[in-house]
């Protein structure tokens, strides 16, 4: 006899089965799930679709700046204009100098986001891709929110097709996640109130996947959102999956309370974090890939993890990023060598493999990896997607 009640009987079917839950399926989840269910259930969604493999790529960011037009009440990376002491604003040179850092370094994919200036125009970073490409052509450059695209296009009074289009021609490979927050509109007024709005994130990624792109989903939890809100972001990201198939993963963010408008508010714990990861692969059954972010939940949370639906640690990151670290996160010097990723994973009995962006399989690790993290790894040739 099942000792789950009607309701969670009733869902676990439909993902046994394959079925799609609905929205107040959903709700039901978080609002009186049990975790050791929900991460079972999450922990079969996750096998049936890649078995035990646990992908990471080989990364590193340019943040541009964190000064910024925009005052986000959950941001503790920004600093106001008027606190431009406290901040930086890297030069056009600056960033292609940290680009050639890494020239004869295995990395694959630049990823680029900061924030929001006006000297960071459209002709701006259609000059830093090109370069970028002309230094690196195989570098993958995944750059840019819907947030700052959304200011630079309007700056420069064009349409996203347009402007999408030209970031296209000049280089930009993929987008990342980030702005999302929560598309909620009394809750986004309260939190992001200059930024874009949620309807318009979603239609800069609609644009960019109808032009061929691929991008990352996030969503920002545990701050004054509620379950229903959090339901509310996931149906519109599967709604828009329906229509493009071009998201390529979910990344929960997870709401840091340190030095910020919103810093009377507790962090959720770590229970929450793992049924939020949980909730979301069982939910998103459309989306092939859900990321735990190393750097902003620390590495034994990020283990966890992947128990619980998660699939993806995302890169090495060494060391280029600040916007968790400065917002309290346990991470602060994030950077991984390959082989502490790969030894991270194998720890927690789960599969390593190094991916490009695209989810190309680079790397298959084996067992036994000296110091470098390079012995026994099985090469693989790239195998172009269709």
């Amino acid at each position: 006899m099942s000792l789950l009640s009607p309701e969670l009987q009733t869902i676990a079917e439909k993902v046994v089965q394959g079925e799609r839950i609905s929205d107040d399926d959903c709700l039901f989840l978080f609002e009186n799930a049990d975790l050791s269910t929900t991460g079972m259930l999450a922990n079969y969604v996750r096998e049936k679709k890649h078995g035990s493999n646990t992908y990471f790529n080989r990364n590193f960011h340019i943040e541009p700046t964190n000064v910024c037009i925009y005052s986000c009440t959950f941001c503790s990376y920004s600093r106001l204009i008027k606190a431009r002491e406290e901040g930086w604003e890297y030069t056009h040179e600056q960033m292609m100098d940290i680009i050639r850092s890494y020239d004869g370094e295995p990395v694959t994919e630049v990823h680029i986001v900061g924030g929001v200036l006006p000297q960071y125009d459209v002709s701006f970073y259609e000059s830093l891709f090109r370069d970028i490409k002309r230094h690196r052509s195989d570098l993958h450059i995944k750059a840019l929110t819907p947030v700052e695209y959304h200011y630079i296009f309007k700056k420069e009074k064009i349409g996203y097709m347009e402007g999408m289009q030209r970031m296209k021609e000049a280089g930009l490979d993929s987008m990342p996640g980030g702005g999302a927050e929560i598309f909620a509109p009394e809750i986004r007024t309260q939190i992001a109130p200059d930024k874009c709005t949620g309807e318009q994130w979603l239609q800069i990624h609609e644009i960019w996947h109808n032009l061929g792109g691929r991008s990352n989903a996030t969503m920002l939890y545990g701050h004054i959102e509620n379950y229903q809100h959090r339901v509310d972001h996931l149906k519109q990201l599967r709604a828009l999956q329906d229509r493009t198939g071009g998201f390529q993963t979910f990344i929960p963010l997870k709401f840091r309370n340190k030095d910020n408008e919103l810093s009377h508010l507790s962090e959720v714990s770590v229970v929450e974090d793992l049924k939020n990861y949980a909730i979301s692969r069982i939910y998103l059954d459309n989306f092939d890939h859900v990321k735990a972010y190393w750097p902003m939940i620390g590495r034994t949370v990020a283990q966890l993890s992947l128990s619980f639906g998660v699939d993806d640690l995302d890169g090495t990151i060494d060391d280029t990023t600040k916007i968790y670290s400065m917002a309290g996160s346990e991470e602060q010097n994030p950077s991984l060598s390959t082989a502490e990723l790969v030894k991270m994973i194998r720890a927690v009995g789960r599969k390593p493999v190094e991916r490009d962006t695209l989810y190309q399989i680079i790397n298959e690790f084996e067992d036994d990896l000296d110091d470098d993290g390079y012995r026994g790894y099985l090469e693989l040739p790239v195998v172009q997607n269709q």
